[in-house]
């Protein structure tokens, strides 16, 4: 890692955006998006199958078994088919279709067509192996029996939802697609939870520091935890309003047990705004402690020099005066020049010069002193 390199990073990602004044509903594949890889995952109260598949053309053939629910695990945006394939077999929007490529979308929720099909956004967060604070949307788009997810990336955010779905225990597998949505945004909030313990662990320690051994990394590190703050506060408010939208829904494709679960989700997410607001307030006295301690050391620097300087600069004045060497008495010629310095062919004069100088030196110390400033 590289000097004074911040520990805790938020990378900035670039997204492809439309050119300006492009139509609605006009999508844009980045041209770095990875390859999808498509899970199929079917089940029932009684039963749990698992398919790769190459794509999804045919959807309805692929859920024609009404006994099933269906979840469609897309990870990777590059292949334009599939987007093709939604807005043709399931009549999905180009809006939404836009908004699932544009991955720079705040948390939200959409009801369209009645009870077609819902779209809501979620915003992933986790910390990669670099030590960067990634922020990955996550895209759902939920049917009657079937919910499709989109991730930008391979990260396998999901994998405790998918190990319950396995097992089948708790309401997984009958509670419908929608339960299935609520169990995913909850999985994503939770994660939140485990990235500001994280966060406050490492403010607990620059605290630590901050008493033990201050030094400048200790400002660049808070500095970074508390940019990576802000960012899931950015994520965090609109994910609760999120969350309160689909808690009052009237959509009948998101069942009351889904809402009564969602209400659990909603309050996890006011938690984690509160936690937010604590530790900005520790990052931010931790900065303003450090810089507290940068400038009481100053100062206490600036007092020792003080106090040298102090002590010197009388002895400099009479050194400087007995430097001018005006002498009392010509050496050619022996007349008395008046009003010269009588010392300085005096007998033990410089002698008497150093006591003099050392006398003024201990009498400030002791006045130094007994002031408290060698305190």
């Amino acid at each position: 890692m590289a000097k004074n390199k911040p520990r805790n990073r938020s990378r900035h990602t670039h997204y492809k955006v439309p050119e300006p004044g492009t139509s609605p509903g006009s999508y844009a594949i980045d041209e770095n998006a990875l390859k999808p890889i498509i899970t199929l995952h079917k089940y029932n109260t009684k039963s749990y199958e698992k398919e790769e598949l190459k794509n999804i053309n045919n959807i309805d053939k692929l859920t024609a078994n009404k006994d099933f629910f269906y979840w469609f695990d897309i990870k990777g945006l590059a292949d334009p088919g599939i987007f093709e394939t939604l807005f043709k077999e399931l009549n999905i929007s180009r809006l939404v279709l836009e908004d699932i490529t544009s991955s720079y979308q705040r948390p939200k929720l959409d009801e369209y067509d009645a009870d077609e099909y819902v779209f809501s956004v979620s915003r992933h967060l986790y910390i990669n192996e670099e030590g960067d604070l990634i922020n990955e949307q996550i895209s759902f788009v939920l049917t009657t029996k079937c919910l499709i997810t989109f991730q930008e990336n391979y990260e396998d955010c999901f994998n405790p939802v998918r190990k319950r779905l396995e097992i089948g225990k708790g309401n997984i597998r009958i509670g419908g697609a929608s339960y299935l949505m609520y169990a995913m945004m909850d999985a994503i909030v939770d994660n939140y939870f485990s990235l500001l313990n994280y966060w406050g662990e490492e403010l607990d320690a620059i605290e630590d520091r901050l008493f033990d051994n201050p030094d400048r990394r200790i400002m660049y590190d808070t500095q970074g935890i508390k940019r990576s703050l802000i960012t899931i506060r950015k994520v965090a408010w609109p994910e609760r309003d999120k969350l309160n939208d689909i808690i009052r829904s009237d959509s009948n494709l998101i069942s009351d047990l889904t809402k009564t679960y969602m209400k659990d989700a909603y309050d996890h997410c006011i938690q984690i705004i509160d936690f937010i607001e604590s530790l900005k307030e520790i990052a931010s006295a931790n900065i303003d402690m450090n810089l507290s301690i940068t400038s009481n050391r100053m100062n206490e620097i600036m007092k020792v020099l003080t106090i040298i300087s102090s002590i010197f600069i009388p002895l400099t004045f009479i050194a400087g005066i007995y430097g001018m060497n005006f002498s009392r008495e010509d050496p050619v010629t022996g007349k008395i020049l008046k009003d010269n310095m009588p010392e300085l062919y005096a007998e033990h004069g410089y002698f008497y010069t150093w006591l003099v100088m050392l006398l003024i030196a201990i009498v400030q110390i002791i006045y130094f002193w007994r002031r408290g400033w060698f305190k």
